[in-house]
């Protein structure tokens, strides 16, 4: 018996419509990002000249060598540190554990506390966003290597301030200044050691380099998206990875530890003067 007509042709219509979605594109969006914070504020403002000031001195006594922190920025081996951790210092290198170190090549950013370091080849990217809507309150976590040793530090952002640099190098620089929430266990006393370590935004992304700190005041201060971002232009390719792991304040020193034993974050160090 031959079937009716509107059968074959609902049978038809329903290939068609099968068809259509098996093809259709798929534009979903990622899940969105966690809702801010709820000591969060007013987005970050732009420079201006009310800015707080605060002053460093540079002594003008010959360099004296340092051990600071880095972090790399493409795998091409590109590596992100403070100039001041390197500036002066013939031959720095990267501690790669077991008592070897890698020898880099440097390139330091102009007028800003940044510096390039280039190696033959380095590990993956921490991504990179130095275009961020930062927001005054908002948490940051900077991994390094305060102390020569292994540690990390949670601050929150109060604002923008003006660096006065004095003595050698003098120079004025914008800067992000960040209260101090929080610290490895057992770590006391200065953060030395912890300029050149990345500002890590809750998504895991960097937002700047740390670059000073003011201990009795309890306060951090990092380059600026000014600075930051003129320092990384061109560096970090398109395939490198957009986003990081989730930081918080529960997991932020299991995140860098792992950052450290992938080398994503190291040690540096000057070999010669």
């Amino acid at each position: 018996m031959r079937a009716p007509d509107w059968l074959i042709y609902a049978a038809g219509l329903g290939l068609l419509v099968g068809a259509s979605l098996l093809h259709r594109e798929n534009a979903n969006a990622p899940p969105a990002p966690p809702p801010p914070d709820a000591v969060e504020g007013a987005l970050l403002g732009p420079v201006t000249p009310f800015d707080p000031s605060v002053t460093v001195n540079a002594p003008d006594t010959p360099f004296q060598p340092s051990a600071g922190t880095a972090f790399s920025i493409a795998g091409a081996g590109r590596w992100l540190t403070a100039r001041h951790v390197v500036e002066g210092c013939r031959q720095p290198a990267l501690v790669v554990g077991g008592g070897r170190v890698v020898a880099a090549d440097v390139r330091l950013a102009h007028r800003a506390d940044i510096a390039l370091l280039i190696t033959e080849g380095g590990p993956p990217a921490l991504p990179v966003s130095a275009n961020e809507d930062l927001r005054v309150g908002q948490r940051a976590f900077h991994p390094g290597y305060p102390q020569g040793r292994a540690g990390e530090v949670a601050s929150r952002l109060l604002g923008r301030e003006t660096l006065h640099v004095q003595g050698r190098g003098k120079h004025d620089e914008p800067v992000l200044a960040w209260a101090e929430v929080g610290r490895t266990d057992g770590l006391e006393g200065t953060l030395a050691g912890l300029s050149g370590a990345p500002v890590m935004d809750r998504r895991g992304r960097v937002v700047g380099v740390t670059i000073a700190e003011a201990p009795r005041r309890g306060r951090i201060y990092t380059t600026a998206p000014d600075t930051f971002g003129p320092a990384i232009r061109g560096e970090q390719g398109a395939d490198e990875a957009a986003l990081g792991e989730q930081v918080t304040v529960e997991n932020y020193g299991r995140v860098a530890d792992t950052l450290r034993r992938d080398l994503r974050v190291a040690q540096v160090i000057c070999l010669s003067t």
